[in-house]
């Protein structure tokens, strides 16, 4: 017998989430890898000034449903989005309802709770965290607000997903949410053949940071470190709503370009070292590529990138750590990354040592069958588990 989930997403803009759950929707379809399983992928709108990501999903075989009401910030359309996701189960009629990221799994859940109350179906609810929004997002009363919901959903959610354990840890034991027996450590999945081998290190190297142009990823951080680093060439590959402020920085500066979207392909066949300077992040794609193209990659030390990294190898006094697969320095320390960085820029055979390590690891770890083998087996787990039930 098929079961069929609904799957649900706040946009398809470019990034991990995008890539997740098309490739989760494609081995679920007619003429997917399992026949057991059927997707329909339920979507919001791309804002204007990000990349939209729903032609990739076309060419994998995925057309989405989109609700245009649902926008990642709060709104007094979150009530349309609801209804409409509420008539949507009653046509569809989900056996799971999963959803991926904060504001989708709001809306889905609610919607969902509704559909089980009124219609008495046995249907699942499960959510992945692909980051979170619990700390550098919003002001403090907007993120007691939101964690709030969150604690209150968990309650009727029958499996959480997250990424790694460092984002476990955090969500679960720092901020509260959920019991411990409801996660499911589930990485990442990327597809390892479209991205190649990275370049031999350049005489002139380019260090690049990948993904959208947005607060919680610090370019700003990124800026400044390319200011201490007159001599080498700083890239920015990706789009969004901070570019025009992005590039008044980067103008001031004469070793920065910002160089908009391309294909996985073309960016690791053409930098040589891969950085983040995020505030916040779960398993951020852009170092797991990085990592499985063979580039050397440098970070702030935030959620899952600790995990992803590996243990720390060498604690350098200059304010970074050697990692088993890369190099990181606190959150907003620009002279411990600047340090690292040189660090990585000077010495070849560290570089190759972590190139080698990071690949080896990426490689094993984060295929896309992986995942899709990884949830299907979660969803075969929950199918003879009792409905989880909101707390009295």
């Amino acid at each position: 017998m098929t079961r069929k989930v609904a799957r649900i997403i706040a946009r398809l803009n470019v990034g991990g989430p995008a890539r997740h759950v098309t490739w989760l929707a494609e081995a679920m379809s007619p003429c997917g890898s399992t026949a057991e399983l059927e997707t329909a992928l339920v979507t919001g709108v791309v804002p204007p000034g990000e990349d939209d990501m729903s032609r990739f999903a076309i060419e994998h075989g995925v057309t989405p449903i989109v609700i245009p009401e649902m926008s990642r910030e709060i709104s007094p359309r979150d009530v349309i989005t609801v209804w409409k996701l509420f008539r949507f189960f009653r046509r569809y009629r989900p056996d799971i309802i999963h959803t991926h990221t904060a504001k989708a799994g709001a809306a889905g859940r609610a919607a969902g709770f509704l559909y089980r109350l009124f219609t008495r179906r046995r249907v699942k609810f499960v959510h992945t965290y692909h980051g979170h929004i619990f700390h550098s997002y919003y002001g403090r009363l907007k993120t007691r607000m939101f964690l709030m919901i969150e604690r209150t959903l968990a309650r009727m959610t029958d499996a959480i997903i997250v990424l790694s354990e460092q984002q476990r840890r955090e969500i679960h034991e720092t901020f509260g949410v959920g019991k411990s027996e409801q996660f499911h450590i589930i990485p990442l999945g990327l597809d390892l053949d479209e991205l190649g081998v990275g370049q031999v290190f350049q005489p002139v190297p380019q260090i690049a940071i990948i993904g959208r142009l947005a607060p919680i990823k610090n370019h700003d951080m990124f800026l400044r470190i390319a200011a201490r680093l007159r001599d080498t060439q700083f890239v920015i590959y990706g789009d969004g709503a901070e570019r025009a402020t992005i590039e008044a920085r980067a103008a001031q500066l004469n070793n920065v370009t910002l160089a908009g979207t391309h294909s996985a392909a073309e960016i690791y066949s053409s930098i040589s070292i891969a950085a983040l300077t995020s505030l916040n992040e779960g398993t951020p794609l852009s170092l797991i590529e990085a990592m499985a193209a063979g580039i050397p990659v440098i970070s702030t030390a935030v959620g899952g990138v600790v995990d992803l990294l590996g243990d720390v190898v060498e604690m350098n006094a200059d304010g970074y750590q050697v990692r088993e697969r890369g190099i990181t320095a606190k959150s907003n320390d620009d002279a411990g990354f600047a340090n690292g960085l040189r660090r990585l820029l000077a010495d070849e055979s560290l570089r190759g040592w972590l190139a080698h390590h990071a690949r080896d690891y990426a490689r094993a770890t984060y295929s896309k069958e992986r995942l899709i083998a990884d949830i299907i087996r979660l969803y075969d787990d929950l199918a003879s588990q009792p409905l989880s039930r909101p707390a009295s």
